[in-house]
């Protein structure tokens, strides 16, 4: 049965109609599923995970964040990023430090040890994002971008 969205358009109901391919939840989930298990083969040799490299990536440009923002931004569950950030902190690679005006809340840094970890792990990810890209131009990749963005306004429950 198809349904009436916000702006009047009718959209397809049913996943059979849509079609797997057609779907863009789908096809997200198998991009990252793919681009993950590319990394976690090469970061497996370095004695890495996912959630070690993805969240030494977001501090290495979000340094500074709360415990909580990093578990949005890293697309963690809190009690998995609490292992990795346990793990990370015990090999010198971020520190935990109180907030300033909260002593509840703890703000995640990147140690100089970190971002020099971050950097040798860079290489394998850039590759990886250059190859799921290639014959895609600049124009393309902006609209994708674009529209990703719209996507998680849409969906988004934090502000970040």
């Amino acid at each position: 049965m198809d349904q009436k969205v916000a702006d009047g358009r009718q959209r397809i109901a049913t996943l059979g109609q849509i079609g797997l391919q057609q779907f863009a939840p789908y096809l997200m989930n198998r991009i990252m599923g793919r681009y993950n298990a590319t990394l976690r083969d090469a970061f497996r040799r370095e004695g890495r995970t996912i959630p070690q490299v993805r969240t030494l990536a977001v501090l290495s440009v979000s340094d500074g964040v709360t415990v909580g923002d990093l578990a949005v931004y890293t697309v963690i569950e809190q009690s998995t990023l609490s292992r990795t950030l346990d793990a990370l902190e015990g090999e010198g690679l971020v520190r935990r430090e109180p907030g300033e005006t909260d002593s509840r809340v703890r703000k995640v840094y990147l140690t100089d040890e970190g971002r020099a970890e971050f950097n040798r792990a860079w290489p394998e990810m850039h590759h990886a994002f250059e190859r799921m890209f290639d014959a895609i131009d600049d124009t393309e990749y902006a609209a994708l971008i674009t529209t990703l963005q719209k996507m998680l306004k849409n969906i988004r429950r934090h502000e970040i």
